[in-house]
């Protein structure tokens, strides 16, 4: 199969009219974008609604834990929820080619819910208007770089490549920061991070689009638009959070 990198825009495969090439592209982005766009609202409504039955507010300050809240975070049970997601994700990415397109799906809304009640506690730490406005720059941040990565004529492998090594080192960091805490550390993770989830939207983005090039059966199709969506989700989700932690009003 000839390398399509070499031919961004451009369909590879003959006796296949260009117009409707670049739409059957246009249409596979529009659909890995929709499942993202779904896949947050389903982590924001199951965020929020977690932390409305798990805390309780007085005077605009978290006082305590709901009977709910305390199964769910007081007890054994929270290391269930920290570990599930992780436990999801690794059987998306390593069992994908023994999924149904279904059950893919199914998997990326469960994991979706389930990420959303992990962040529920950010409703605790950070004002409620400050989450929102940097939800807002995460989304232009996101839309920006993958809007980039789409049109660019430059091949990103070797940024690509580059971006993964740093992302091995940013997760080494954060380990070693969770352990022995240091504020300065706390503050460059964060700046890394941003920019290390800005470069990998841009990079998961033209892959997805070089997926696309590769061809596939419908089933292939499907399950490419998952796993699409769920890399660029990945993406603005950790883009928020290290940005939540630069630019986030604690209450």
């Amino acid at each position: 199969m000839a390398d399509s990198r070499q031919t961004y825009g451009t369909p590879t495969r003959t006796g296949v009219d260009v117009g409707s090439f670049d739409l059957g592209l246009r249409n596979y982005m529009l659909g890995v974008y929709n499942y993202m766009m779904l896949g947050l609202l389903v982590t924001a409504a199951a965020a929020y609604g977690i932390y409305t039955a798990s805390f309780v507010e007085q005077g605009g300050q978290v006082v305590g834990l709901t009977s709910f809240g305390h199964t769910l975070f007081a007890t054994p049970l929270v290391w269930v929820l920290m570990l599930a997601p992780l436990a999801v994700v690794m059987v998306m990415s390593f069992g994908i080619n023994r999924l149904s397109a279904g059950t893919a799906q199914t998997l990326f809304w469960v994991y979706a819910a389930l990420v959303g009640v992990s962040l529920s506690t950010l409703f605790v730490v950070y004002a409620h208007g400050s989450i929102a406005r940097v939800f807002l720059i995460t989304a232009a941040m996101f839309g920006a770089t993958s809007l980039w990565g789409y049109t660019t004529k430059r091949d990103l492998t070797s940024m690509g490549s580059f971006l993964m090594m740093g992302l091995f080192g940013l997760i080494i960091a954060s380990l070693v920061n969770l352990f022995w805490p240091s504020g300065a550390l706390s503050f460059a993770i964060s700046v890394l991070g941003v920019i290390i989830f800005a470069g990998l939207t841009a990079w998961d983005t033209q892959k997805i689009k070089e997926q696309y090039y590769a061809g596939g059966d419908e089933e292939f199709v499907s399950k490419g638009k998952i796993m699409g969506a769920l890399n660029l989700y990945l993406d603005f989700i950790n883009m928020f959070i290290m940005l939540l932690r630069l630019i986030g009003d604690r209450r």
